[in-house]
């Protein structure tokens, strides 16, 4: 099956995987002629396989070669640790057979048993650009011998703020290296990157750009931000979601949601980066093993977790960019299974949710809230554009606002607050 050597399509047979999709179809055959690559594809579309099982190809083939000490063979860069991660277990199915060494090298993890393995020299390194940096000047690995480099969700590295990194670390790999990069948008900079870095690169786009699953229902609730606690705890409390991740833009945010949501009776816990690695770990092992319901996230669960049995993805707070809309609903309708997918939007995320259906090009679903109705929001729509708009109070006859102090009575201060109370002069006579 597309050329692709014995042993790993014993692999591939072991995995009961049965028909390779668009994008493996596509991408292999020129991997396997050795050319570089720009792939355009959506999370859960077989990406990893695409360019892991040309990989495992590569390495058999040329089976007689060792990892130098200090280096490795092939490079896979991941945005962040739960993708990386999840790179790193696919390397064991793929390469069942083959047996490649392989390291995982991410943030959050002790990074001694990290140096060593490098150290002692690799097939396969798995990382995210920022602890890949630590140990590249720390002297543990060197990039040189490196001859096979993926990027994989390139636009989500950029979003993260590590294309300066991915440049230095692409400038330190050898020059004959074959290069792929997977992105769900290509936005100016990645274009750049690839203009650089890639050599007269074959370009392969699957799926339609940013469009959802269309196994996921999408609904929208209009409520006020005070009501959106209340009905994130009446949806997740309903006997159909059997699982669900509540997806929110700031960590602090995470931890907030969690917390009411324990005091409510409902399980769940937070991840996102200030959490640990290893309570990242043991958290989404439970949500795996079911023994978790709910989850509560940033964007770094938006790619890379692919887990099946996810019922509901709930969006407490729509992201603001809008393609991350299409990975965090992604998470649910995964393997052909159906999802519902909610979003609590309150006034002043109306020009977000605006975005999001001008790039999936279609109008969302109003789920109705008991007591609030579209004309309502309407009017909390301008309430709110009016109080951002209006002016400081004037005094009467100046253009100069009133001070704090006099608008809400209380008697002003001098501003020099060392000077002394004059006292009043002695009395002759007194």
């Amino acid at each position: 099956m597309l050329g692709l050597a014995e042993p790993v399509l014993r692999a591939i047979k072991a995995g009961n995987y049965q028909t390779p999709t668009p994008i493996q179809s596509k991408a292999i055959p020129s991997l396997l002629e050795g050319r570089d690559l720009i792939g355009l594809a959506q999370t859960g579309t077989g990406k990893t396989a695409a360019f892991l099982l040309p990989l495992m190809h590569g390495l058999h083939q040329d089976k007689k070669a060792r990892a130098l000490p200090g280096t490795c063979r092939a490079l896979i860069l991941a945005p962040t640790r739960e993708l990386a991660a999840q790179i790193h277990r696919s390397v064991y199915v793929y390469g069942k057979y083959v047996r490649p060494s392989c390291v995982l090298v991410v943030g959050g993890a002790n990074p001694r048993p990290q140096m060593k393995a490098l150290k002692a020299g690799v097939d396969i390194c798995v990382a995210t650009p920022g602890r890949l940096m630590d140990h590249m000047r720390s002297g543990a690995i060197r990039l040189n011998e490196t001859h096979y480099v993926v990027l994989d969700e390139a636009d989500q590295m950029m979003d993260l703020g590590f294309m300066p990194a991915i440049r230095e670390i692409l400038g330190k790999t050898a020059k004959d290296r074959q290069t792929l990069l997977f992105s769900a948008t290509m936005p100016k900079q990645i274009r750049q990157l690839a203009d650089q870095f890639l050599d007269k690169p074959e370009e392969i786009s699957v799926s339609p750009r940013s469009k959802p699953a269309e196994t996921v229902d999408q609904r929208v609730r209009l409520l006020s931000s005070g009501e959106k606690k209340n009905a994130l705890v009446e949806i997740l409390a309903d006997r159909d979601v059997t699982q669900a991740i509540v997806f929110t833009r700031t960590k602090r945010g995470a931890d907030k949601v969690c917390v009411y949501l324990r005091k409510a009776g409902l399980d769940s816990v937070a991840i996102h980066g200030n959490r640990t690695q290893g309570q990242r770990d043991r958290a989404l092992k439970e949500f795996r093993k079911g023994k978790l319901k709910i989850l509560v996230a940033t964007d770094i669960a938006a790619r890379g977790l692919d887990i099946n049995g996810v019922s509901h993805v709930v969006n407490y707070e729509l992201p603001n960019v809008p393609e991350s809309y299409v990975h965090r609903i992604g998470r649910t309708g995964r393997a052909g299974a159906t999802g519902i997918a909610i979003s609590l939007v309150d006034p002043s995320e109306r020009l977000h949710l605006q975005q999001i259906e001008k790039l999936i090009g279609r109008e969302l679903i109003s789920e109705q809230t008991p007591g609030w109705s579209p004309i309502d929001f309407s009017v909390a729509i301008g309430k709110a554009v009016k109080q951002r708009r209006r002016p400081a109070r004037r005094r009467p006859g100046t253009s100069q606002a009133r001070p704090k102090q006099e608008r809400s009575g209380a008697p002003m201060r001098s501003k020099n607050r060392n000077s002394k109370k004059r006292r009043p002069k002695a009395v002759a006579g007194a």
